[in-house]
C-alpha cells in the first residue's frame, strides 16, 4: 500500500490536535472536560504521576506495570478511534521505509555524532522501567555535541543546541526542576508518545524544556535545548550529549526497548 506521508501526517496532526482539545498547559495544571471518558491530557497527567512515583520508589514495580498498561491501552484506543492512525504493520512499515518519517534529534548534527562505532553504546539487556533500583543497562543511543568547555553551547557557534522531536507525537511528561546535586539520573527529560508506532521516545539530560504535557509536536520541532542535567551527565567525565531511548509497546501493554540506530541513520537532518 502506497501512502502519501505528507498528507497523512497533516491529517494525523490535525486529528491529534482535536483529540487533545487544544490543550497546551503546564503539567501542574488540572483540566476538566465535559465527558466522563479520560482525555488525552488526563493520560498525560497519569503518566507524569506514574513516572514520578517510579523514580521516587513510591509504587511497587508490579503496581507500576498495571498502571502503565492501563495508560498505554487508553492512549492507543483514543488515537485509533480517530481512524487516521495506521492500524496494521504493513501500513506502518510503508511509512518507515519512506525515509522521511524520522528527523535527526539534534539540529546541525549528523549521524557522525552518534556515540560509539555503529551505535554500539546501546545495551538493552536487563532494562526495567518500573524498578528504579535496576542498573547496568543502557537501552539508548547517546548523541554528542562539540562542547569541550562543557557550557552546553556548541563550540563552533557559541549557541545552545536544539533538541528536536524525532517523530510526531504527543508530549506525555516532562521534568524541568533538576538541579546540580540531585541524584535523578535523567535530569530534565521529555517523554513523547508516537501513536503510529505505538511507542515512547525519551529525550534526557536537557538544559531547557520548551514543550508541555498535552502538546502535539511534529517531527523536527524543537523540544528543548541540549544540556548536562542528570546525576552522571553533569559530571565532568561525561561529554555533553542527548540520551535518546525508544520503548516499543508490546501487545501485553508493556514496554520493550528498541535500538534507534537504524532510524537515526535514515533520519532527515535539520540545519
Amino acid at each position: 500500500m502506497k501512502i502519501d506521508i505528507t498528507s497523512f501526517m497533516q491529517v494525523a496532526g490535525l486529528m491529534a490536535a482535536v483529540l487533545v482539545g487544544g490543550i497546551n498547559v503546564a503539567s501542574s495544571q488540572v483540566v476538566t472536560g465535559n465527558s466522563s471518558d479520560p482525555t488525552l491530557y488526563d493520560y498525560c497527567q497519569q503518566y507524569q504521576t506514574l513516572y514520578t512515583k517510579i523514580r521516587e520508589q513510591a509504587v511497587s514495580p508490579d503496581s507500576a506495570r498495571l498502571e502503565f498498561r492501563s495508560i498505554m491501552k487508553g492512549l492507543q484506543e483514543r488515537f485509533l478511534s480517530s481512524e487516521t492512525i495506521p492500524s496494521d504493520s504493513l501500513q506502518r512499515d510503508s511509512l518507515l521505509r519512506t525515509g522521511t518519517y524520522f528527523s535527526f534529534p539534534i539540529r546541525g548534527y549528523t549521524k557522525s555524532a552518534i556515540g560509539g562505532s555503529r551505535g554500539e553504546g546501546y545495551r538493552g539487556n536487563g532494562f526495567d522501567l518500573f524498578d528504579y533500583n535496576v542498573r547496568g543497562s543502557h537501552p539508548a543511543q547517546d548523541i554528542f555535541i562539540v562542547d569541550r568547555n562543557q557550557d552546553t553551547n556548541d563550540d563552533r557557534t557559541g549557541q545552545p543546541v536544539d533538541i528536536l522531536a524525532m517523530t510526531s507525537g504527543l508530549v506525555l511528561a516532562i521534568e524541568t526542576d533538576w538541579h546540580p546535586g540531585s541524584d535523578y539520573r535523567g535530569g530534565n527529560w521529555i517523554w513523547v508518545y508516537d501513536p503510529i508506532l505505538h511507542g515512547l521516545f525519551y529525550y534526557a539530560h536537557n538544559n531547557h524544556v520548551d514543550v508541555s504535557p498535552g502538546q502535539w509536536v511534529k517531527a523536527g520541532q524543537k523540544l528543548g535545548e541540549m544540556g548536562r542535567s542528570g546525576f552522571n551527565a553533569y559530571k565532568t567525565r561525561s561529554p555533553t550529549h542527548l540520551h535518546l531511548m525508544y520503548l516499543q509497546i508490546q501487545p501485553d501493554g508493556l514496554p520493550q526497548p528498541l535500538n534507534t540506530y537504524q532510524w537515526l541513520l535514515m533520519a532527515q537532518l535539520s540545519k
